[in-house]
Order: structure tokens, then sequence, then C-alpha cells
């Protein structure tokens, strides 16, 4: 099993991007990472509805395993297939 790569959600920009970017890069290495302090410094930080349909949709493409997908969490781990 690969290695998890930890990531700050609330460095750089703090937002949805490095969500983003990180299911994008793991499905595509198959490297698995958690993430925490989800959009920690936004005025509704944690996952919103977007981000959660961006993770689900990442989780059916590539069959990943998932903890942490749902509204307000502010950290996720994503396992991917």
């Amino acid at each position: 099993m690969a290695r998890i790569i930890a990531l700050d959600g609330a460095q750089g920009e703090g937002g949805g991007q490095i969500l983003r970017s990180a299911l994008s890069l793991s499905m595509i290495t198959g490297q698995p990472f958690e993430m925490s302090g989800i959009r920690a410094g936004r005025a509704k930080p944690g996952l919103l509805r977007q981000h959660l349909t961006a993770v689900r949709a990442a989780t059916e493409i590539c069959g990943a395993q998932v903890n942490g997908d749902e509204l307000g969490s502010q950290q996720l781990r994503f396992t991917p297939g």
C-alpha cells in the first residue's frame, strides 16, 4: 500500500481548489491522501455541496475508498481504487 500524503487544506488560497487538484492527482497516480483543515480560513469551513460532488464523482470514477465525505467535514481521506 502506498504511503498516505498529508495535505493541509488551509494552506495557499485555502479553498476548494486544493481539494480538486488533490483528487485529480490521486486518481492519476494512485497515491492516497489525507487532507485536514479543509477551507479552515473561510466563513463556512469544511466541505460544501460542490466539494462533496467532486469527491463523490472521483470516488465513482476510480472506485476509491473515502472517509469524511460529509457536509462540513474539515478532514478527508481518499484512497483511489
